[in-house]
């Protein structure tokens, strides 16, 4: 298995960008497609992005398309959501997660979560 810790969240101004980062400890990095999720007060948790094994391979949400980039970085054992023209409504805590065999923007696909980091976009 995977243990998966994020980082970078913090308070921003609309407009702005962050940068997640999320680290893997445990398992194999690279034999996992890996996503990033967002939840919102009040809302489901909701699909942001996905990267396949290799980083070839990558989808979004259509809310965040041609605004945020994610990537990975294998000899390293991490994944990143780069945040550009970040808008209120973007405010959520972020989750990486680890997908067992496919990319998908379906949460159950997903074995295994990180805690989250707060990301907050004020207007």
């Amino acid at each position: 298995q995977v243990q998966l810790v994020e980082s970078g969240g913090g308070l921003v101004q609309a407009g702005g960008s962050l940068r997640l980062s999320c680290t893997a400890s445990g398992d194999t990095f690279s034999r996992y497609p890996m996503g990033w999720f967002r939840q919102a007060p009040g809302k489901e948790r909701e699909f942001v992005a996905t990267i396949s094994r290799g980083g070839r391979d990558t989808t979004y949400a259509d809310s965040v398309k041609g605004r945020f980039t994610i990537s990975r970085d294998n000899s390293k054992n991490m994944v990143y959501l780069h945040m550009s023209s970040l808008k209120p409504e973007d405010t959520a805590v972020y989750y990486c997660a680890a997908a067992d065999e496919f990319i998908s923007a379906y949460r159950d696909t997903y074995k295994y979560w990180g805690q989250g980091t707060q990301v907050t976009v004020s207007s």
